[in-house]
């Protein structure tokens, strides 16, 4: 009987055979640095995001903007662009919800982290319009647009923080209202170790919520048809009707949206975290990229993958235990998600494989 290779089955063995083998380098890696502890350090990666109720909370709260920022990135890359200016997407919609947390206490109630979350996702929909705009208008590269803005909007934003909403003593944004952070939903009584509690909230809930949002106009919506089918050949669905640049425009716009959604939703959980003044750019709108590419781009795909890279972070933490220094726990999480490239190569090999074969 002959193995038939169906799209579903070569993208799913794809994405395990591009885990097999992060986790395998890893340790590797861990192999070399300490043999001794090597074993029991890569064991606390596999088993460290269940070792308890707080840090399996943990793993909830660590995904949930890595999640947003995946969306971004795989809705921008099924309509034929890649948006690699997510972290400053982030980064912008982060401080107009931190704004909005800090100066607009007056709001009562829900209200206020409602408007919070909706100027985050304002904020980030306009930065992500600039290379938008660039690139319909100008035929500007928007990998270039993008690196130009995400620094442009991390300089900004420390700016404006030191002028608006800035904690002196702690070098980052001021604490906001107690009314602006996302409801817990119980979930601070489930996640927890004792008195210690986890940071999960319902921006999960947020999070899943979107990316079912996505996964609907992508593949349900004639809107969604058009922007794909730009994504695929853009002088083609020029020839059948779409406006190509509107089209550009409005994903830059969403995938923005996205991203500045997930960095509301990390800066208001109610974990005291705020906007740090450094020149560094948001880590969590990189990670968008690989979290995305072993998402396979499918925004149901994207919130597995989230909470794979979160699970294998908390993992990480426990490692310090062994005798581990951080440096080497950044390193191996680092190496796991960069080898999601490795689905790329397993996709191409089973697609020349099935024009051998002639199933193409």
């Amino acid at each position: 009987m002959k193995l038939k290779f169906t799209p579903s089955l070569v993208n799913v063995f794809s994405s395990v055979s591009a885990i097999i083998v992060g986790l395998f380098v890893g340790f590797l890696i861990l192999l070399v640095s300490n043999a001794a502890q090597a074993a029991d350090g890569f064991w606390s990666i596999l088993s460290g995001g269940f070792s308890n109720m707080k840090d399996l909370g943990q793993v909830l709260y660590f995904a949930t903007p890595i999640i947003m920022t995946g969306l971004s990135v795989g809705f921008s890359s099924r309509t034929g662009l890649f948006n690699i200016g997510a972290a400053g997407q982030f980064i912008v919609g982060a401080y107009a919800a931190v704004l909005v947390g800090v100066k607009c206490d007056f709001l009562p109630g829900h209200l206020h982290w409602i408007t919070a979350l909706a100027a985050a996702m304002l904020a980030g929909a306009l930065w992500g319009a600039i290379p938008g705009l660039f690139k319909a208008l100008f035929n500007v590269n928007e990998v270039i647009a993008c690196i130009m803005t995400n620094y442009v909007g991390m300089y900004l934003v420390n700016f404006l923080i030191t002028k608006t909403i800035f904690d002196s003593l702690k070098n980052q944004s001021m604490r906001v209202a107690n009314a602006a952070n996302l409801p817990k939903m119980g979930m601070d009584a489930v996640f927890r170790d004792g008195y210690n509690v986890s940071s999960a909230n319902s921006g999960i809930f947020i999070a899943i919520l979107f990316a079912v949002l996505i996964y609907i106009i992508l593949e349900k919506t004639s809107f969604g048809y058009e922007l794909k089918a730009c994504g695929f050949n853009r002088e083609a669905a020029r020839y059948a009707g779409v406006n190509e640049k509107r089209s550009i425009v409005l994903s830059m716009v969403i995938a923005g949206a996205m991203a500045g959604l997930g960095g509301a939703l990390l800066y208001l959980a109610g974990s005291g975290k705020g906007i740090t003044v450094v020149d560094v750019l948001a880590t969590e709108g990189f990670n968008g990229i690989p979290v995305a590419l072993l998402g396979l781009n499918n925004p149901l795909g994207i919130i597995f993958s989230g909470l794979l890279v979160a699970y294998l972070n908390v993992g990480g933490f426990n490692m310090q235990l062994y005798d581990f220094a951080p440096q080497v726990i950044e390193i191996i999480i680092a190496v796991i998600i960069y080898f999601s490239a490795f689905a790329l190569l397993i996709r191409g090999f089973f697609n020349s494989l099935k024009k051998r074969r002639g199933e193409l």
